[in-house]
């Protein structure tokens, strides 16, 4: 994700509430918001990543022309001619730390550092080489709302299937 601001919508966090089937009103209506303390509609846990929509870069979203991980009457996706820059790496986990909530109105920045990198070896796919990516979800004050924290991992080659009786249970 870029360092590219983004609006907190109405639409959008009604839009996203509802993929996560969270039917609280107070992502939807004002006067529940308001009876919560709040000064508008808030965003459900982990929408500030919904703001990688906002990057025409972002390389999970379509783009006209370019195939993608989307989905669709006709295959799509990389092939096995195609380069992949995230190939071998996985997702491992995310955490967030919200100093208030997200409310609609709001204009967000993502500032994203590295963080950490350790490594440890896997059982199946050699070295794992683990990453942290770091991002601090500004307001137009500058103030951090939510901090976001991904850990990655790239893998030293793909894993062999584990054929044992163990994996097969």
């Amino acid at each position: 994700m870029t360092d590219r601001p983004f609006p907190v919508e109405a639409l959008h966090v009604l839009t996203f509430a509802r993929a996560i089937d969270d039917t609280s009103p107070v992502y939807a209506e004002p006067a529940a918001a308001s009876a919560a303390g709040l000064s508008a509609p808030a965003a459900p846990p982990t929408f500030v990543m919904a703001g990688a929509h906002a990057d025409p870069d972002y390389p999970l979203r379509p783009q006209p022309g370019r195939r993608w991980y989307g989905s669709g009457g006709a295959p799509t996706g990389f092939g096995p001619s195609d380069v992949d820059p995230a190939a071998g790496v996985l997702y491992a986990e995310q955490h967030f730390d919200y100093r208030r909530p997200v409310l609609v109105g709001e204009v967000l920045t993502p500032l994203t550092r590295e963080g950490a990198t350790w490594e440890k070896e896997g059982r199946r796919g050699g070295r794992l080489s683990f990453f942290e990516t770091i991002t601090e979800f500004r307001d137009e004050a500058g103030e951090v709302v939510v901090t976001s924290r991904l850990v990655g991992v790239r893998t030293e080659r793909t894993p062999e299937p584990d054929d044992s009786p163990e994996a097969t249970r």
